[in-house]
């Protein structure tokens, strides 16, 4: 499994770079669009997407089970689902110049990342495969790491906070003359 996601997220990086090649030249991309900082080449998108596959891959195969409908478990499914249309539709506002909706849905992924574990690879891969069509892999990639990092440390303070509100049982004096003989 690890393999075949790795192989068609190499496709996919590929088609996108040969696209580009045929249409002026891959591009590069600046970071926070800024000329003033460093760009990074659409290229490192062949390396990129086949390294998140795989790890989307590795999820996959500790995770299926007989039940699962398509082949993916239903959290997996969704979690991909919805952030390759997220991503998707962030890189679309940005390219079709819809400044308002690009901020809007940057922002809204501070939120999401309380909300939701959004650091899980599912959520990392659709989000970078959605925005790869403007912004190439790597870009997307760091965005992405950021708010998994964000959303990985809040909900481990949460959970954590959790737990210790939960009352502790307390063993009784009772309780082991109650074993049964």
């Amino acid at each position: 499994m690890p393999a075949l996601l790795a192989f068609f997220s190499l496709a996919f990086a590929t088609a996108l770079v040969a696209y580009e090649s045929a249409h002026g030249g891959v591009q590069s991309h600046h970071l926070l669009d800024r000329p003033d900082l460093p760009a990074i080449s659409n290229w490192f998108g062949l390396i990129v997407l086949p390294l998140l596959g795989w790890l989307l891959g590795i999820r996959l195969r500790n995770h299926l089970t007989s039940s699962t409908r398509f082949g993916l478990p239903a959290g997996i499914r969704a979690g991909l689902a919805c952030s390759l249309l997220y991503g998707t539709a962030m890189a679309t506002s940005f390219v079709l110049g819809i400044s308002t909706v690009t901020s809007g849905l940057f922002f809204g992924l501070f939120l999401l990342a309380v909300v939701l574990p959004i650091y899980r690879i599912e959520c990392i891969f659709g989000f970078v495969v959605g925005m790869a069509f403007a912004f190439g892999a790597v870009l997307p990639a760091l965005v992405a790491a950021v708010f998994a990092a964000i959303s990985a440390l809040l909900h481990v303070i949460f959970r954590a906070t959790m737990s210790a509100m939960r009352p502790r049982r307390q063993a009784r004096p009772n309780d082991a003359s109650r074993q049964v003989h």
